[in-house]
């Protein structure tokens, strides 16, 4: 993957605006669902996750409040969140 952050935030934009579908370099990609309607998309060994609303974390509150809110993984380790259009490196340098 080329650029995390431009790929993410692509992945993000069309999520919340309910695509079914992101274009990353060309190659049209699906976004997929949970059986919880939670939205994500793996891709280069990334996975692109939705705020899951119901959860009872702090994260889980802004959504229902209204924030849009997107996580990045690489394995069960998060890299990046992207909250309201802003994305949100989580790699300690």
């Amino acid at each position: 993957m080329t650029n995390l952050k431009e790929n993410a935030m692509k992945i993000y934009k069309a999520i919340f605006e309910g695509k079914k579908h992101v274009n990353i370099d060309g190659i049209e990609y699906s976004i997929k669902k949970f059986s919880s309607g939670i939205k994500y998309l793996d891709l280069f060994g990334y996975r692109f996750i939705e705020q899951n609303r119901n959860k009872k974390s702090e994260w889980a509150k802004k959504t229902r409040e209204g924030h849009e809110i997107m996580w990045v993984l690489k394995g069960r380790r998060y890299v990046a969140r992207i909250m309201d259009g802003t994305y949100t490196d989580l790699i300690k340098k």
